[in-house]
Protein backbone atom coordinates (compact mmCIF):
# COMPACT_ATOMS: atom_id res chain seq x y z
CA UNK A 1 0.00 0.00 0.00
CA UNK A 2 1.55 3.23 -1.28
CA UNK A 3 1.82 6.11 2.13
CA UNK A 4 -0.87 9.03 2.09
CA UNK A 5 1.56 11.45 1.61
CA UNK A 6 3.51 9.96 -1.22
CA UNK A 7 0.20 9.28 -2.68
CA UNK A 8 -1.18 12.76 -2.10
CA UNK A 9 2.50 14.59 -3.59
CA UNK A 10 1.54 12.21 -6.92
CA UNK A 11 -1.88 13.36 -7.62
CA UNK A 12 -0.72 16.70 -7.24
CA UNK A 13 2.29 16.18 -9.25
CA UNK A 14 -0.02 14.59 -12.07
CA UNK A 15 -2.75 16.92 -12.10
CA UNK A 16 -3.33 18.20 -15.67
CA UNK A 17 -3.54 21.74 -14.13
CA UNK A 18 -0.89 24.40 -12.85
CA UNK A 19 -1.01 23.83 -9.28
CA UNK A 20 0.58 26.70 -6.80
CA UNK A 21 0.26 27.28 -3.12
CA UNK A 22 2.02 30.06 -1.52
CA UNK A 23 2.22 30.77 2.12
CA UNK A 24 0.71 33.87 4.52
CA UNK A 25 3.94 35.68 2.82
CA UNK A 26 3.24 34.85 -1.27
CA UNK A 27 5.75 32.48 -1.08
CA UNK A 28 5.62 29.51 -3.40
CA UNK A 29 5.99 26.35 -1.32
CA UNK A 30 4.62 23.94 -3.88
CA UNK A 31 4.85 23.93 -7.82
CA UNK A 32 3.95 21.23 -9.80
CA UNK A 33 4.74 19.70 -13.03
CA UNK A 34 1.96 21.41 -14.97
CA UNK A 35 3.41 24.96 -13.15
CA UNK A 36 6.47 24.16 -14.76
CA UNK A 37 4.99 23.34 -18.39
CA UNK A 38 3.14 26.30 -18.14
CA UNK A 39 5.18 29.15 -16.43
CA UNK A 40 8.77 27.56 -17.83
CA UNK A 41 9.94 27.64 -14.43
CA UNK A 42 11.65 24.78 -12.55
CA UNK A 43 10.59 23.62 -9.30
CA UNK A 44 13.88 25.03 -8.30
CA UNK A 45 13.54 28.23 -9.47
CA UNK A 46 9.85 28.29 -8.36
CA UNK A 47 10.21 27.64 -5.02
CA UNK A 48 10.85 29.89 -2.42
CA UNK A 49 10.22 32.73 -4.79
CA UNK A 50 7.63 34.73 -4.46
CA UNK A 51 4.30 35.03 -6.23
CA UNK A 52 5.78 38.04 -8.03
CA UNK A 53 7.52 35.62 -10.10
CA UNK A 54 4.42 35.04 -12.54
CA UNK A 55 2.43 38.37 -11.86
CA UNK A 56 2.73 40.48 -14.55
CA UNK A 57 4.01 44.07 -12.77
CA UNK A 58 0.73 45.97 -13.85
CA UNK A 59 -1.57 43.51 -12.14
CA UNK A 60 0.52 42.71 -8.99
CA UNK A 61 -0.66 46.07 -6.93
CA UNK A 62 -4.65 44.35 -7.50
CA UNK A 63 -3.45 40.48 -6.47
CA UNK A 64 -1.74 41.81 -3.29
CA UNK A 65 -4.66 43.78 -2.45
CA UNK A 66 -6.98 40.76 -2.94
CA UNK A 67 -3.89 38.37 -1.61
CA UNK A 68 -4.16 40.42 2.16
CA UNK A 69 -7.80 41.05 2.29
CA UNK A 70 -8.47 37.20 1.74
CA UNK A 71 -5.93 36.42 4.28
CA UNK A 72 -7.34 39.14 6.98
CA UNK A 73 -11.32 37.95 6.41
CA UNK A 74 -10.64 34.02 6.04
CA UNK A 75 -12.55 34.35 2.85
CA UNK A 76 -11.80 34.94 -1.08
CA UNK A 77 -14.31 36.48 -3.47
CA UNK A 78 -13.51 34.87 -6.23
CA UNK A 79 -13.27 31.35 -3.91
CA UNK A 80 -14.06 28.11 -6.17
CA UNK A 81 -15.19 30.26 -9.31
CA UNK A 82 -12.74 30.86 -12.27
CA UNK A 83 -11.38 33.95 -13.37
CA UNK A 84 -9.38 35.02 -16.53
CA UNK A 85 -6.74 36.85 -15.85
CA UNK A 86 -2.72 37.25 -17.09
CA UNK A 87 0.39 35.67 -15.90
CA UNK A 88 3.85 36.12 -17.02
CA UNK A 89 6.05 32.77 -18.57
CA UNK A 90 9.82 32.44 -17.55
CA UNK A 91 10.41 33.57 -21.25
CA UNK A 92 8.39 37.03 -20.58
CA UNK A 93 5.71 36.04 -23.17
CA UNK A 94 2.10 37.18 -21.70
CA UNK A 95 -0.11 34.05 -20.96
CA UNK A 96 -3.98 34.50 -20.76
CA UNK A 97 -4.77 31.75 -18.10
CA UNK A 98 -7.82 30.90 -16.18
CA UNK A 99 -7.48 29.96 -11.92
CA UNK A 100 -9.35 29.20 -9.45
CA UNK A 101 -8.40 30.11 -6.02
CA UNK A 102 -8.68 28.83 -2.33
CA UNK A 103 -7.34 29.37 0.68
CA UNK A 104 -5.81 26.24 2.67
CA UNK A 105 -6.11 26.17 6.18
CA UNK A 106 -4.45 24.13 9.16
CA UNK A 107 -6.54 21.95 11.49
CA UNK A 108 -7.73 24.84 14.27
CA UNK A 109 -8.58 26.63 10.89
CA UNK A 110 -6.06 29.08 11.09
CA UNK A 111 -5.62 30.01 7.30
CA UNK A 112 -2.02 28.76 6.09
CA UNK A 113 -1.80 30.32 2.66
CA UNK A 114 -3.79 30.08 -1.09
CA UNK A 115 -3.27 27.45 -3.06
CA UNK A 116 -4.41 27.97 -7.26
CA UNK A 117 -5.06 26.04 -10.20
CA UNK A 118 -4.14 27.56 -13.34
CA UNK A 119 -4.89 26.49 -17.09
CA UNK A 120 -3.61 28.06 -20.16
CA UNK A 121 -6.55 29.54 -21.96
CA UNK A 122 -4.08 32.32 -24.18
CA UNK A 123 -4.73 30.31 -27.43
CA UNK A 124 -8.92 30.60 -27.48
CA UNK A 125 -8.50 34.04 -25.83
CA UNK A 126 -6.95 34.96 -28.20
CA UNK A 127 -9.29 33.26 -31.07
CA UNK A 128 -12.17 34.79 -29.48
CA UNK A 129 -10.96 38.14 -29.66
CA UNK A 130 -9.67 37.85 -33.27
CA UNK A 131 -13.64 36.81 -34.40
CA UNK A 132 -14.64 40.00 -32.30
CA UNK A 133 -12.24 42.49 -34.39
CA UNK A 134 -14.05 44.19 -36.80
CA UNK A 135 -12.67 43.83 -40.42
CA UNK A 136 -9.69 45.29 -41.67
CA UNK A 137 -10.22 47.42 -44.77
CA UNK A 138 -7.83 48.22 -47.21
Amino acid sequence: MTDPSQLDARILDDAADALIYSDRSGTIMRWNRASIALFGFTADEALGQNLDLIIPEHLRAAHWKGFEAALASGSMKLAGKPTLTRALNKSGRKLYIEMTFALVRDSSGNVLGSVAMARDVTERVERERAAKAPPQTS
